[in-house]
């Protein structure tokens, strides 16, 4: 699909984020479907490739996946743009973190996409159409991927299913072309599955939550689903978007987000400006993470205490969430984001 982007609308585009970022995406792809302009950004799909660019992206994908799987960060350094290899150390960290759960195990590539950047100038916000839209936005077999700051290239995306002896994973890369190799620019490893469980039973319990009433426990189910659901931060699907559509419709206006704070009030006397509450997962269990803003860590006695008292504050405004998550996560953060935490099991906040 071709995509035409003028400085106004780049320039609007750098300045949203998150949800309203996913809606201008649709818009686009809407108006894009209608009429499609001359283009400085493509994208084809497996089906929309000729057979030589589609076996190499995948056979690409299996290399990489083998060397990733063994643990060999030298090959996969070699293999890598320069730009990339000469500051390897956050990959190198993300293949030692995931051998464990990569090593042994079995791949399936999926189809791959092919992306093209054309220009001179690295794209602050590139946007690629894949696949056929229709009315009413993304459908099926289409995807949408959003990647800043691109310089002009042709790019491929490769996503394994990975099954091995920690459940199911994701491995996804980012593959820039140079001469006539592909070459490795960007890996993402993830977990298919939190505590147990994939995206679709996130989003069943989500569903039982909201039609109990629970909905701040169906709100952030369905957040763990959208963390699960897609294996790149910078992709959308139909599923996406339909999560995108349920979350966006059942947020509760009592819950920070956005640079908003809540205040939670506590039995000590005390108010607190909460800055984020989101799910973790921690071995086999679910729990809940909240974030408040605080002067000073450095006196720990102190600041654990104020931990205990959100805690309790937190639970008491939202009874629901005993019935959701293992334990809670205080985290007093100071202004320069140093902060300190502690937990408690929910069983045991009273």
């Amino acid at each position: 699909m071709l995509i035409s982007m003028n400085a106004k609308i780049g320039a609007w585009l750098r300045k949203i984020s998150g949800f309203e970022l996913i809606a201008v995406i649709r818009a686009l792809a809407l108006l894009l479907v209608v009429a499609a302009p001359l283009a400085a950004q493509t994208c084809s799909t497996a089906s929309e490739m000729n057979v030589a660019t589609r076996s190499a992206l995948e056979n690409t994908g299996r290399r990489l996946f083998d060397m990733a799987s063994k643990g060999d960060v030298f090959n996969l350094k070699q293999s890598a743009i320069p730009s990339l290899a000469s500051n390897f150390g956050g990959i190198e960290t993300a293949v030692i973190e995931n051998k464990e759960a990569l090593s042994g195990s079995q791949s399936t590539v999926r189809p791959p996409f092919l992306l093209k950047l054309d220009g001179t100038q690295a794209a602050a916000r590139a946007e690629f159409l894949c696949g056929v839209f229709g009315p009413q936005g993304q459908t099926a077999n289409s995807a949408v991927f959003v990647i800043p700051n691109l310089p002009p290239g042709t790019y491929g995306i490769d996503i394994l299913d990975v099954r091995g002896a920690k459940g199911p994973y994701t491995l996804s890369f980012v593959l820039a072309q140079i001469g006539t190799d592909w070459k490795l620019g960007g890996f993402y490893a993830k977990a298919a599955q939190v505590a147990g469980h994939d995206a679709k039973w996130y989003m069943q319990q989500g569903d039982q939550y909201k039609t109990r009433g629970a909905v701040h426990n169906a709100w952030l189910y369905y957040l763990e689903a959208r963390e699960l659901i897609a294996p790149v931060p910078f992709m959308s699907t139909l599923e996406t978007d339909r999560l995108y559509d349920t979350i966006h419709a059942l947020e509760p206006k009592d819950m920070p987000g956005g640079g908003n704070t809540v205040d939670l009030a506590a039995a000590n006397g005390k108010t607190y400006k909460v800055t984020q509450i989101f799910p973790v997962a921690v071995g086999n269990d679910l729990d809940l993470v909240v974030k408040y803003q605080y002067p000073d860590v450095s006196n720990t006695a102190q600041t654990f205490q104020d931990n205990m008292a959100v805690m309790k504050a937190l639970v008491a405004k939202y009874s629901e969430f005993r019935s959701a998550f293992g334990a809670v996560v205080a985290r007093a953060v100071q202004a320069d984001g140093r902060d300190y935490g502690s937990l408690m099991p929910i069983k045991d906040i009273r």
